[in-house]
């Protein structure tokens, strides 16, 4: 296998490990990656890219580490599409600044497309952006940033997306960038010259991230046998479950959800129905572990997981609602 082709397959291999991202919400990426792109060695920053010279693509920054290893990139500005509030405090303690646009899975509307064009131009240094994962949201907004800065076409953008692991059910975020026009002078001129560096998310957008870190928990909860994590001991199972399934039985209430219709209330539902299911194993489990118990689990997680996969490809992205239609 030559080297290059060896070392993205270890790469993919290591983003999908340490992400926990759920095999049913990703696509592989390409085993070459497109010309100009290349991918970064990190500990701290999963799915780690350099797009050219000056864009970065990655998972979220979360701790000290993982805002000195964009100091060494030389990143000056962070661009985040996520809906969890950027950490706007580190980022100054570094000496970057954030700007904070975020979008869906359902793809990125132009304003938002012009917003992030403007928001790039004539930077004085390299900018990283991120989602969560770094794995959907961040690289289609990566390459609405290099189509409309840097002369990408949107073959290329296509090709970055799938050699990022965008998933291919997020049809949108496809679509955004295989039907992308730059924004003309006139649109970049009624723009702000700033824009915010912490923006105002929606109580469902909240709600969605907190279930998402949940998510990560029980992940890392399987991974450890259903155990707390040695690297992260605080983490206990069965409560981990109790709060995915507060954080459904919340959801359910908010008026962004009701607003969606019954069967997207009847989803969340199921999904509190299966955490609770989870809670009650894994309070088994703590007392009599085993191996049938742990196969239940196995296949509860599983069954759970699939509910979300469902729900987010009907609802994350509306794009591929109407191309089935």
């Amino acid at each position: 296998m030559p080297a290059r082709l060896l070392l993205v397959s270890v790469l993919w291999l290591v983003v999908m490990h340490d992400s926990g991202t759920l095999a049913a919400d990703v696509s592989p990426p390409n085993r070459v990656l497109p010309l100009g792109i290349r991918a970064v060695e990190s500990t701290n920053i999963h799915n780690a890219f350099q797009l050219g010279t000056n864009v970065y693509s990655g998972s979220s920054p979360d701790s000290e580490a993982s805002f000195a290893e964009l100091v060494r990139l030389g990143i000056k500005t962070i661009v985040s599409v996520d809906g969890s509030r950027p950490n706007v405090e580190l980022a100054h303690k570094y000496g970057m600044r954030y700007v904070h646009l975020p979008h869906g899975y359902d793809g990125i509307s132009t304003n938002v497309q012009a917003r992030l064009v403007k928001a790039t131009q004539g930077n004085t240094g390299p900018v990283f952006v991120h989602c969560h994962h770094g794995l959907h949201r961040g690289p289609a907004a990566a390459a609405v940033i290099c189509m409309g800065n840097n002369g990408w076409s949107t073959s290329q953008g296509e090709a970055w997306l799938q050699a990022a692991g965008t998933g291919s059910n997020y049809v949108g975020l496809f679509q955004t960038v295989r039907e992308f026009h730059a924004p003309t002078p006139a649109q970049l001129r009624s723009l702000p010259a700033e824009f915010p560096e912490m923006a105002r998310s929606s109580g469902l957008v909240d709600n969605m991230v907190a279930i998402d870190e949940r998510w990560d928990h029980l992940k890392a909860v399987r991974k450890a046998a259903y155990a707390s994590p040695k690297d992260n001991p605080d983490i206990r199972p069965a409560h981990e479950a109790v709060i995915l399934w507060e954080h459904y039985r919340e959801a359910e209430r908010l008026p962004e959800a009701l607003s969606k219709g019954d069967d997207f209330i009847a989803r969340l539902k199921a999904a509190e129905a299966g955490a609770r299911e989870m809670e009650q194993l894994l309070r088994r489990f703590e007392v009599e572990p085993g191996t049938e118990l742990r196969a239940r689990l196995d296949k509860g997680l599983d069954a759970l997981a699939q509910q979300c996969s469902s729900c987010h490809k009907k609802y994350r992205d509306p794009a591929g609602i109407k191309a089935r239609e």
